[in-house]
């Protein structure tokens, strides 16, 4: 932001530069800062230039990189918050009904921002300033979504809709006898721990194997690719001594 904000202000910079006076100590006169504008300016022109930059073209909410980051544990405290909130909004899932869970986090956020905006009324109110709404930043964000970005987003997913509908008519088609034999071997073992677990329990488990797995792995990546690797030539030779004796299966190896 601060690297935006000192192209914003280029020729405030180099008229300062070429000999002017320095700006006023308390207008923020440190370099990358915004000098001739307010904080609440700075902010507002910072989301015009994101808004312009993302607006050519689709941009993701969560890049490779970002989740890599998120499930390795690379910011602490940024992980440690998703972490923490989606557990608790499973675990209250777990426990209640999901109108009431939407209603209690709907009902806790509009309590922050009004508290808030109540807040900064009563500041500028005894300071006697004009800073405004505090949220004006972000109430003049353009977010709505082009028709160009909309069919971007549904060419993408449509790819990914069709691999899927490909994979699903070959696995219960019997395409290859062995995959949809794995398909139904992997549904009958997941009747038992459908008897054990509901949904709710196992999006629980599942958030803390995701959390916890990679840094556990980062961090004893030789024992368990070792191990993996053992099981993976175990696996790959039971499955070959299958095929050899399934009829059809040689047959159409050798063709």
């Amino acid at each position: 932001m601060a690297e935006l904000s000192a192209a914003t202000q280029s020729p405030s910079v180099s008229s300062s530069s070429s000999g002017a006076e320095p700006p006023a100590p308390g207008s923020g006169g440190s370099p990358g800062a915004c000098p001739a504008l307010g904080a609440k300016s700075c902010g507002s022109s910072c989301a015009d230039s994101f808004v312009s930059s993302s607006s050519s073209q689709p941009v993701s909410i969560f890049s490779t990189s970002q989740v890599h980051d998120l499930i390795f544990w690379r910011d602490v405290k940024k992980t440690g918050f998703v972490f923490g909130t989606t557990l608790i909004v499973l675990l209250s899932l777990a426990a209640f009904s999901v109108i009431s869970v939407v209603s209690y986090l709907i009902l806790a956020l509009l309590t922050v921002t009004i508290s808030f905006r109540v807040y900064k009324s009563v500041i500028q109110a005894v300071q006697k300033s004009e800073e405004g709404h505090p949220f004006k930043a972000y109430l003049d964000l353009d977010i709505t979504l082009s028709s160009e970005a909309f069919h971007n987003y549904v060419n993408a997913a449509m790819v990914h809709i069709n691999r899927a509908l490909k994979l699903i008519i070959r696995l219960f088609l019997v395409e290859d006898l062995v995959d949809s034999l794995k398909l139904a071997v992997f549904m009958w073992l997941m009747t038992y721990v459908g008897a054990v677990f509901n949904g709710i329990t196992l999006l629980i488990l599942g958030e803390l194997l995701v959390f916890s797995v990679p840094i556990v792995y980062e961090k004893y990546k030789t024992q368990i690719d070792h191990y993996v690797g053992i099981a993976r030539d175990q696996t790959k030779s039971i499955v070959e001594k299958i095929q050899a004796k399934l009829p059809g299966i040689a047959k159409k190896k050798a063709e």
